[in-house]
């Protein structure tokens, strides 16, 4: 039977995806669409649908509307085959303690149906591209954090997936472990690996992703291109300014080209071009004003709001 356009550009096509507790809304009509060699990060304070979104994917979620497609596979009805195709990184580590490294690869690695003489070639091009060769024999209680995130994606990847699903992948991580993280799933989506995560870094998004959805109350409120959508929805460069002097500021700046938001002491303005407001101030007197490019948590903060949610 010849495949639908759908099937062959798409390794995940879902539409109108619901999910409800009682009365709370947990998703709320979502379409959910990741192209073949894509990265597609979800993005949403605590509460706002992402997990119980990656969870109808895994199957272990079933949606009370609209339907789910992975790799042209009804998730509903084929789950089992879905998730053979797939690679889960939890957001809670899921090693055997009491197992050696490798152990825990080999014993995960027969869940796929591999034997021993098969998993070990993969074994160790995983811990060697993931910097852990030299704990090949280490039981888990004396890895670090580090390693024991970098082990669980090594852990997924062991059957050679199609499609990688990451929950935080960075949490808890120092700057040098995240960024060799990053490096790696750059290096694996070079490979021709698709790419679902979840994640609070806003930086991590920008690194990897080639498209972000901001998720709040079961809903995306948008979707596309980082970089297109902090352009069009904050501008290109932010300048903030502290202090309680924010109606004055405001009249000094009247007639130029920007969108304030007061959150606090500060006020952020937001501009397509940054210099006129900068001369402005220089010229009245200020100095103590930032100047900085606009980023993804800029427009995630927009979107979402700035109050904190447990």
């Amino acid at each position: 039977m010849e495949r639908s356009l759908s099937e062959l550009e798409f390794e995940v096509d879902g539409q109108g995806l619901a999910k409800s507790y009682g009365a709370l809304k947990a998703v709320d009509g979502v379409d959910l669409r990741l192209r073949r060699g894509g990265c597609f990060g979800i993005l949403g304070p605590n509460g706002a649908g992402k997990t119980t979104t990656i969870k109808m994917l895994c199957g272990t979620v079933i949606p009370d509307a609209g339907f789910l497609r992975a790799f042209g596979l009804d998730v509903a009805t084929e789950g089992r085959r879905v998730r053979e195709r797939m690679g889960i990184v939890p957001q809670e580590s899921t090693l055997d303690t009491d197992l050696t490294v490798y152990e825990n690869l080999w014993v995960y690695a027969g869940y796929f149906g591999l034997s021993r003489r098969e998993s070990l070639p993969r074994i160790e091009e995983l811990l060697q591209f993931f910097h852990l060769r030299e704990k090949w024999g280490s039981t888990i209680r004396t890895l670090s954090g580090g390693m024991k995130r970098r082990l669980l994606v090594a852990r997924a990847l062991i059957h050679r997936p199609r499609l990688l699903i990451l929950d935080e992948p960075t949490t808890g991580l120092d700057p040098q472990a995240r960024h060799l993280v990053w490096n790696r799933l750059r290096e694996l989506r070079r490979q021709g690996l698709s790419i679902l995560l979840t994640t609070h870094y806003m930086e991590e998004a920008a690194q990897l992703c080639d498209r972000v959805g901001v998720m709040d109350e079961g809903k995306f409120l948008v979707e596309g291109a980082p970089l297109d959508l902090v352009r069009e929805r904050v501008g290109e460069e932010v300048i903030e300014l502290r202090g309680s002097e924010a109606d004055s500021l405001l009249r000094e700046l009247d007639g130029l080209p920007f969108h304030p938001e007061r959150v606090g002491d500060t006020l952020y303005l937001y501009c397509q071009r940054g210099s006129p407001v900068m001369d402005r101030l220089l010229q009245s007197g200020r100095r103590d004003f930032l100047r900085r490019p606009a980023t993804l948590e800029d427009l995630f903060l927009r979107l979402t709001g700035r109050e904190l949610r447990e």
